[in-house]
């Protein structure tokens, strides 16, 4: 079945105060949504977002030691001294590796430069690009799936956002907000359990999770997100991670069961739910 983009989206919106409002009203929730989203809808969805200019992306690069890392760097709209904005740090999945510092504005990215967005979700945005590998992906014997850890690289966030925070004294430390799609959102994974201290909430889709540092996470605000027709990443994965993080009152897992790897973003990328999610979560 063929959804036009603004009847998706319309009908996308709906669903997603619904499911605001069961999140704010309970605690640790698992969703199921039978949403399929065809080819021609994922490349209009795709192109309408690859139309918008990224000019307002600042191009930037970190240098510690012989470490370098690419990113780019979005201001809110109305950038005011005396106010405090959140701090978004999206991660490109493996197909956007490179030094280029252009392919990581994947959509994920681009959905903050979006008008409606940047008006109502006004955030500094961080979109660092990887050279190699974030996050690498080894079985799990205990388990019986993948984990993922971190590359060298990914220490160097933590660096890149404390330059960006001493820089810009209007961003909100207590609204850092971590934000990634398949090998980003593995990042993203890793990144919380190495300094969950430091991170209000994290969207994770179809990521390989990281158990590493499980009871310092065990009551962040995550969102996880994945398609049961996931087999790049695979959906147990994400079924193991929720099970392990039982009792997390902060905790959303919603499974697309009609979605697989490379669809699983499509009906997230037109509407607000992940900025209206994101922006009710704080330390």
């Amino acid at each position: 079945m063929y959804f036009a983009p603004a009847m998706q989206r319309n009908s996308f919106i709906f669903a997603s105060l619904l499911w605001l409002v069961a999140f704010t009203a309970t605690a640790q929730k698992q969703m199921f949504n039978d949403a399929f989203t065809d080819s021609l809808t994922s490349a209009q969805t795709r192109k309408e977002l690859n139309n918008l200019s990224a000019d307002d992306y600042l191009k930037q690069t970190l240098s510690k030691g012989n470490q370098s890392i690419n990113y780019r760097l979005l201001l809110p709209a109305k950038n005011r001294s005396q106010k405090k904005y959140p701090l978004v740090v999206t991660f490109h999945n493996s197909t956007r590796i490179g030094t280029d510092n252009e392919k990581q504005l994947e959509p994920l990215a681009r959905i903050w430069l979006r008008p409606d967005i940047r008006r109502r979700y006004q955030a500094f945005v961080i979109a660092p690009q990887f050279q190699t590998r974030s996050s690498n992906y080894y079985p799990d014997s205990v388990r019986n799936c993948l984990i993922s850890k971190p590359s060298d690289d990914v220490h160097l966030l933590l660096d890149l956002i404390s330059e960006v925070k001493n820089k810009y004294p209007q961003i909100d430390t207590n609204r850092i907000y971590l934000v990634g799609y398949s090998m980003g959102a593995s990042t993203a994974q890793n990144l919380m359990n190495m300094a969950p201290e430091t991170f209000a909430a994290m969207v994770s889709i179809a990521a390989v999770p990281d158990f590493v540092n499980i009871n310092a996470i065990s009551q962040k605000p995550i969102w996880l997100i994945h398609g049961r027709q996931d087999y790049d990443n695979p959906y147990e994965g994400s079924e193991h991670l929720y099970r392990a993080l039982k009792g997390n009152r902060n905790l959303l897992f919603t499974t697309y069961n009609k979605l697989d790897h490379n669809l699983i973003t499509i009906p997230l990328l037109l509407t607000p739910q992940i900025p209206a999610w994101l922006f009710s979560q704080h330390q």
